[in-house]
């Protein structure tokens, strides 16, 4: 079998690692199989005029132009960026996108180019991810889609889709593990410093969202008494009675009005609370977990597994900000 045509997407305003780094992963996957053993990929990095093309950080690519008529491809990868919401609308670019796809072997996109994918009518029932902070975006716009904020990648059928920047990463050694096997994938993250497979999701990447305020003034004042004191007794009974209002009508004017349930809001500011105190302080585990609401250490390790599926151990080392915070 010949190597494998790929073709990347560049638009002005692109994502250079979006670009950059599959790109590396595809070139590696030669000389990670034994030169002349097995063929690789043949990666190209194209564009609407061709030439040089300014991506977002004003680092310039050199692409070749793209085809009129796009033949057979192995592989189209859309990258993201900040142009990637411009590039969605140029109608050149999304026809020439719909043609490559429609004769390419599996279609990828990296960060917001699920944006452009999208727009070409790709993604339409498709489960796909992007940048968290993109998410909510994309499946308002593109309410077809199954738009999960959480994972690295999603494949789903011959479509592939992968969360921002250095996601880029794990998705082509995702496609070069199918491609070629575990081996060779292992041996390029290794040669890169990664991990073959990232624990977690990239939900333990993102900054806390903001909460919507209640309208009503009680409710806002409950919402202001959970995030002042998430060690506290939030059971429904008394954060109703700290409303004055019933049980059952204080839940379903919470719900209405933040979006959410209380129980879900008191875990999220608890959630919260504990990131923090874990990138913060070298408080133990267990100090952690009582100081954030969350009570044991136990109760602590469940929470981060069911909401960013790492350990709180794993975070920490993750983003603590002190030197020598520990468990």
């Amino acid at each position: 079998m010949g190597a494998r045509r790929l073709v990347i997407v560049a638009f002005p305003g692109v994502q250079s690692l979006d670009v950059a780094g599959p790109y590396e992963v595809f070139a590696g996957a030669d000389r990670a199989s034994g030169s002349g053993r097995r063929a690789g990929y043949r990666p190209r990095v194209v564009s609407l005029e061709g030439g040089p093309v300014a991506t977002s950080s004003g680092l310039l690519l050199e692409t070749e132009r793209l085809a009129a008529s796009p033949s057979a491809l192995d592989t189209l990868l859309i990258p993201g960026g900040e142009g990637a919401m411009s590039a969605r609308h140029d109608p050149r670019l999304i026809r020439w996108v719909r043609r490559a796809a429609s004769s390419a072997r599996r279609v990828a996109t990296v960060c917001t180019g699920a944006y452009v994918a999208a727009e070409a009518g790709l993604l339409d029932g498709r489960r796909v991810t992007t940048h968290w902070a993109w998410a909510a975006q994309l499946a308002e716009e593109y309410p077809a889609l199954q738009v999960d904020p959480d994972p690295i990648y999603i494949h789903d059928g011959r479509y592939w889709s992968s969360a921002g920047v250095t996601a880029g990463i794990d998705l082509a050694l995702a496609l070069v593990e199918e491609d070629f096997g575990v081996d060779v994938a292992q041996h390029i993250a290794r040669w890169l410093v990664m991990f073959l497979h990232r624990p977690g999701g990239q939900t333990q990447f993102a900054t806390p969202v903001w909460t919507p305020r209640a309208e009503r003034s009680a409710v806002r004042s409950v919402q202001r008494h959970i995030e002042a004191d998430p060690s506290g007794d939030l059971r429904l009974p008394q954060l109703a009675a700290a409303a004055a209002m019933s049980v059952r009508h204080f839940a379903r004017v919470f719900r209405a009005e933040v979006g959410q349930t209380p129980g879900r809001f008191v875990e999220e500011v608890r959630m919260q609370a504990a990131r923090r105190l874990l990138e913060e302080s070298d408080d133990t585990l267990g100090v952690v977990a009582e100081r954030s609401g969350l009570g044991s250490a136990e109760t602590l390790r469940r929470a981060f597994l069911r909401n960013l599926h790492v350990t709180p151990d794993a975070y920490r080392r993750r983003f603590a900000l002190k030197e020598g915070a520990g468990a």
